[in-house]
């Protein structure tokens, strides 16, 4: 009710877009709304002082016109936001609980009980105006999250001066320049300088990260100790923390499912409440205290408490995993992960580290290792892939010339064709290039078998083998001690795929204790995985990267992105987004999932037995309507902290990063022959 007195709602995108005049608009009428409260209730409570001191100067029935006079005053100051307000909705065609506390007011003033009909009110706002703050509150971690935006950008221009300007400004290939101490402006790559960069806004780390040139960097981030340049590479909306904001609006405009049960019963919970409050007030009719009983009937039946049971349970949720970089794009999800039984992950950039380094070449038959090299190099710039960009590193690091391609295609999960000074390369999975009609009879034999536990990636121009290329990439630290916290959520299936090869796969598989492992897999085939896993009944989670994920990650009934900081593919295609690459926000999720839902059912069942029970009790005269009020903020209350407790979730996952995170640094391997 006080939400939509003070038009919260109406300034919440304001809000969310760091209007600062917005936020002074609204804390103004914040405070002059609490002052109203608190003048009217001085009136209430003057009006039992008067009763007392002048307790002879009363008429025949007992009326004291100085109290009543002061109580009056009060009921009206007090009483009016919420008849107005209830008026408003009635007119709009909305029949919600708020009505019920405005024609308590009216039936208590009608009935000459001044000083009930200000205590109610008096009660009931500064219930509703607690339950505002601290709802508000549960909010704070995502609200400051949505007005970390840096306000300035020092671009320096063609000429080498430097320009400061609004971060709005900023286009794809300017370059910035950020001093210690300032926000990063723009999503960017080190070209220049060092420096340690808190990212706990965006990706949930606790630790600084140290950035060296090369390294990306996201708006929004604190940078620490060491003045850099960078080049932007996203700016506005299009930032990391941009598409965070949108995915925090996005949640927040959703529903859970419960939320929208109360919705659609809203409309009869009212007629019903006045029908028995009229049929108390009929029986009741010779009774002196049968208007105090229905009004006391219409102050506990307000159901804030059912009402808040959900929301405040969702945005402290919410709160939580935007602090531990789980961001949740639909809260309906929150219930479909409570209920999972199996997760399938993708392998590379997921339980590995996805930061492949190339360990060994293997040339072809009159072949030279540059010339396998350059060739892979040329074509493989042209790709964002994890596997070409170690290529083009390798390529770099041996000087080798890269050409330009002048056509270039990528075939998901195989590939990829370009044409390079008018000779056709293809760089890619063996079978994939037999199937293409290349012949590999030139590289027979046990000199040019594939060694266990690598990937390899062979190099064909003009259909004539040149060789292959030997990678290798690092399983996660912490992988396997996820994949036991999961199982301990009660995950029985834990599946990974991959298109790589099956020697690498079953390596990845044995070291995380997967239950079940397919390779050499096309998205196609996750895509089928994942159908064949729904069909035996399982609720499956999907862990992926990368662009060959995005049908699986569609296909499961909950899909997660890692690294969701520079994946833009998986972003859009998952309900959930991790800004990390923390695999233990995965068992995480799960569990707050379970005591998200723990925690609805609890102030469900409390909101139902608390209107029930005492709905009762004011019907036989038990409660007053003074009490009621008093009771009713008390229950809304406990809804509001019983949720506030899951803010505080996952506390102990982060003094854990705090011990024992460490920044994971690219290995720089030599280069070593291969060997049979």
């Amino acid at each position: 009710m006080v939400h939509d007195i003070l038009g919260v709602h109406e300034h919440e995108h304001d809000l969310d877009g760091g209007d600062e005049k917005s936020v002074k608009t609204l804390t103004w009428r914040t405070t002059l709304f609490m002052v109203g409260i608190l003048v009217g209730g001085l009136f209430v409570i003057l009006s039992y002082v008067a009763s007392w001191l002048f307790s002879g100067d009363t008429d025949m029935q007992g009326v004291n016109f100085y109290s009543d006079v002061l109580a009056l005053i009060g009921a009206i100051m007090l009483g009016i936001p919420i008849i107005i307000h209830s008026i408003k909705e009635l007119l709009h065609g909305h029949s919600h609980m708020d009505e019920l506390v405005g024609l308590a007011v009216v039936a208590a003033i009608a009935s000459a009980d001044y000083r009930a009909a200000g205590a109610v009110a008096f009660f009931l706002l500064i219930g509703n105006l607690i339950e505002t703050r601290t709802a508000l509150g549960a909010r704070a971690s995502i609200e400051s999250l949505l007005r970390i935006a840096p306000k300035k950008a020092n671009r320096i221009n063609a000429d080498g001066s430097e320009e400061q300007i609004d971060p709005r400004e900023l286009s794809t290939g300017d370059i910035v320049r950020v001093r210690p101490g300032e926000n990063i402006p723009a999503d960017g790559v080190i070209t220049h300088g060092a420096s340690s960069v808190n990212q706990a806004n965006i990706t949930g780390e606790s630790i600084p990260v140290d950035k060296v040139i090369g390294d990306d960097v996201f708006s929004g981030t604190n940078n620490e100790s060491g003045a850099i340049e960078l080049k932007v590479t996203r700016a506005g909306e299009d930032t990391t923390l941009g598409r965070v904001k949108k995915l925090i609006l996005q949640a927040e405009d959703t529903k859970h499912p419960i939320m929208r049960l109360v919705d659609r019963y809203a409309g009869f919970y009212t007629p019903t409440v006045l029908m028995i409050a009229a049929a108390v007030l009929y029986f009741n009719r010779g009774n002196p205290d049968a208007y105090s009983r229905a009004v006391a009937m219409l102050v506990v039946a307000c159901p804030c408490a059912l009402v808040l049971a959900v929301p405040t349970a969702m945005v402290a949720s919410l709160s939580c995993a935007a602090r531990l970089g789980i961001l949740i794009k639909d809260v309906s999800m929150l219930e479909v992960a409570s209920d999972l039984t199996a997760f399938v992950f993708d392998k590379t950039g997921t339980l590995t580290t996805g930061e492949l380094s190339v360990t060994q070449l293997k040339p072809a038959k009159g072949v030279d290792g540059a010339d396998l090299l350059a060739a892979a190099g040329s074509v493989e710039q042209m790709s964002h892939h994890p596997v070409a960009r170690a290529v083009v590193k390798i390529a770099q690091k041996a000087h080798v010339d890269m050409p330009k391609p002048e056509k270039f295609e990528e075939i998901s999960g195989l590939g990829v064709i370009a044409t390079v000074d008018g000779k056709n390369i293809m760089v890619g999975r063996r079978k994939w290039l037999e199937d293409k009609g290349v012949n590999f009879a030139s590289m027979a034999g046990e000199d040019f078998a594939e060694p266990e536990g690598l990937s390899t990636l062979y190099v064909v121009r003009d259909n004539a083998p040149l060789g292959w290329i030997g990678l290798e990439d690092r399983t996660r630290g912490e992988a396997r001690e996820a994949m036991e916290a999961l199982r301990g959520e009660g995950i029985r299936e834990l599946v990974m795929i991959t298109g790589d090869r099956w020697s690498v796969a079953r390596r990845v598989a044995g070291e995380m204790g997967c239950t079940e492992v397919q390779a050499e897999a096309l998205p196609a085939d996750k895509l089928e995985l994942v159908a064949a896993m729904q069909a035996k009944g399982h609720k499956v989670a999907v862990v992926g990267d990368g662009v060959n994920d995005a049908p699986a990650l569609a296909a499961g009934d909950l899909s997660i992105a890692m690294g969701a900081a520079g994946s833009d593919v998986a972003i859009n295609s998952a309900n959930i987004a991790l800004m990390n690459t923390d695999l233990k926000r995965l068992p995480f999720l799960v569990h707050l999932s379970k005591r998200t839902t723990r925690v609805i059912h609890q102030n469900l069942i409390f909101g139902v037995i608390f209107i029930l029970a005492f709905m009762v009790l004011a019907g036989l005269g038990i409660i007053l309507p003074v009490w009621g009020a008093l009771l009713h903020t008390v229950g809304a209350t406990f809804v509001v902290f019983n949720s506030a407790r899951l803010v505080r979730a996952g506390e102990d996952l982060q003094i854990s990063d705090d011990k024992d995170e460490e920044t994971v640094k690219p290995k720089v391997e030599h280069l070593a022959p291969a060997t049979a």
